[in-house]
């Protein structure tokens, strides 16, 4: 009744050196500014891209420093520095050039992009949202190179928060697996269960609940898969499948799913053959995440599995 994934997830992939020593180093992160290279994320936490890697600008551009909002990404193949910023993208006049929103699609990143846009993305989010204390209030301002923000008046430091979430596969232990729909999707598109870890509450736990709380199924022998940073806002995904009696019935009691049925292994490869539900699948008969999400790596690797 096991499995395991077939690839490392999109955003979990190792890229660029993240090069921690240099966030506390001042004068290190300094003197490689004039050569470092500079990610711009939009208010929309869009980048652009080209040639399957995501467009670096000149940090230079900028000044003789490191503004104070700049964040430190680490360092890529060539050697230089690489920091982050939120600001407009400067689209420039090229046809290989687009604007790229991750959510809705990613694999056409390399590793390293992959690994630079989703820190980035999740560091300036915890920045927007962690500008005063949460002790007292009082204002506070970006330090270690952005992996911080210090109190000035108290010297108290906070760190980027990261929630985690639990994300599950749940299956009859041959071949059938549900997969559930919220209220504010597409129509026919569906997915796994999710949902964020309580306080006090281990992985498995939350499994184990979240699948009762959404869908009203008691499920046993919770394993874990494996997990992926997604930084919309600051969620850790945490994979795992479990296992369940398809004579129970569904019951929606929390709200958020409005939808579930059990699928056979045929109809799943069928919807993967389709692709992906924004990119191309739109007359397929059930419609699954894209591929920069954990749960289409879940979902493929249980459909290339022979429980």
């Amino acid at each position: 009744m096991s499995f395991q994934l077939r690839q490392v997830p999109l955003l979990s992939r190792v890229g660029a050196d993240r090069a921690d020593q240099l966030r506390t180093d001042t004068d290190a992160a300094v003197a490689g500014w004039s050569e470092a290279a500079l990610l711009r994320v939009d208010l929309r936490n869009q980048v652009l891209v080209a040639d399957g890697r995501v467009v670096l600008d000149s940090a230079a551009e900028l000044g003789a420093a490191p503004p104070p909002d700049a964040v430190f990404l680490g360092r890529i193949e060539d050697g230089r520095h690489v920091w982050a910023i939120r600001g407009a993208l400067q689209v420039p006049d090229r046809a290989d050039v687009s604007v790229l929103d991750i959510r809705a699609t990613g694999d056409i990143f390399d590793d390293v992009s992959a690994q630079l846009v989703s820190s980035a993305i999740a560091l300036l989010n915890w920045h927007d949202n962690a500008r005063f204390s949460a002790v007292d209030g009082s204002p506070t301002k970006p330090a270690r190179s952005g992996w911080a923000r210090v109190d000035p008046v108290t010297g108290a430091e906070e760190f980027p928060r990261i929630d985690p979430a639990v994300i599950c596969l749940v299956h009859d232990g041959a071949d059938r697996v549900v997969l559930a729909r919220q209220h504010n999707w597409p129509v026919r598109m569906f997915s796994l269960l999710a949902g964020f870890v309580e306080a006090g509450e281990s992985f498995e736990v939350c499994v184990a609940r979240e699948v009762h709380e959404e869908v009203g199924l008691a499920v046993r022998d919770v394993t874990y898969l494996g997990s992926q940073p997604w930084p919309f806002p600051r969620s850790l995904m945490v994979g795992f499948h479990a296992v369940a009696d398809p004579g129970q019935e569904f019951v929606f009691s929390d709200g958020e799913i409005t939808e579930a049925a059990w699928f056979t292994r045929e109809e799943v490869r069928a919807a993967l053959a389709a692709g992906a539900w924004n990119n191309g699948a739109a007359e397929a008969k059930l419609l699954l995440p894209g591929s920069i999400s954990i749960a289409r790596t879940i979902i493929e690797s249980w459909a290339e599995s022979n429980l």
